[in-house]
């Protein structure tokens, strides 16, 4: 479900309108059935300090749109889903190593060096490489929001969690889509004209419910599992996501470099959940 809503995402033509009403519409969406489903279940609570981790990973996961968004605008799907994705895992391990005095074994250093590897492999193919920090930063966001819902989520139950976590999202997203125009100078008019038309709103609820919807099940498992578990395994699209990119955006520069350090972040990750 991740990479089928971020290639679409891509190829929409303007991701951050496009993370704009897809949020709306999820939000709207899963709004009645949640109710239904807090009477259902006999109204669980939902504690201040929960809300309060799913106002913060809200503002997180706002970052990782707009970082997110950047990036697609700068760079090839093909480079910048392995970049965001195999950089998360990377940055949690060396937070373990460097603050919190962890050791890895054997297994878990080879898959620190595939995951070096791997992303520098997809960094390569860029000519100007403009879309490497946005992507290392979505990393860092990604990281930093799934360590603040591996918390969040077990204070309450994790369908309310997140459906509390989107909707402070979509009116984050509408916050700022209506207050940045005032704060920031407004383009000349002749860029306004370039850019594409927004995405239909059945659209929007397609990219709404596979981005949301998947990211649920993320709260699931968290629910179940450590996150040392859960995050290695949210990685396994690496590869789908970037032979899409080669094979149907043709994105063919460099073409079996960018699949091979897709392949290497992969194992890379897979090597760090041992």
């Amino acid at each position: 479900m991740h990479g089928t809503w971020n290639v679409l995402v891509k190829v929409s033509g303007d991701p951050m309108r496009t993370f704009h009403r897809a949020t709306i519409v999820a939000a709207i969406v899963i709004t009645p059935p949640t109710i239904v489903a807090w009477f259902a279940t006999g109204q669980p609570a939902l504690p201040a300090s929960a809300a309060t981790f799913a106002a913060i990973s809200a503002g997180l996961e706002l970052a990782y749109l707009f970082l997110l968004s950047a990036a697609y605008n700068r760079g090839e799907i093909s480079v910048v889903y392995p970049i965001a994705r195999g950089s998360a895992p990377l940055l949690a391990v060396l937070l373990g190593l460097g603050v919190l005095g962890e050791r890895l074994a054997i297994p878990q250093l080879i898959g620190v060096g595939l995951l070096l590897v791997g992303i520098l492999a997809v960094t390569l193919p860029q000519t100007s490489g403009r879309a490497t920090v946005p992507a290392l930063l979505t990393g860092v966001s990604i990281a930093a929001y799934s360590a603040v819902d591996r918390v969040g989520v077990r204070m309450t139950e994790p369908w309310l969690y997140g459906w509390l976590l989107v909707a402070l999202l979509a009116v984050g997203l509408v916050l700022t889509r209506t207050l940045l125009p005032r704060l920031v100078r407004r383009a000349p008019a002749a860029a306004a004209v370039d850019r594409p038309p927004p995405i239909a709103w059945r659209q929007a609820l397609v990219i709404g419910i596979f981005m949301w919807g998947g990211y649920l099940l993320v709260l699931l498992a968290l629910n179940l599992a450590p996150l040392s578990v859960v995050a290695p395994v949210r990685e396994t699209a690496v590869v789908a996501v970037a032979a899409w990119g080669v094979w149907r955006l043709r994105e063919r520069r460099a073409a079996g470099l960018k699949i091979a350090g897709a392949v290497a972040t992969l194992l890379g990750v897979a090597l760090l959940a041992f």
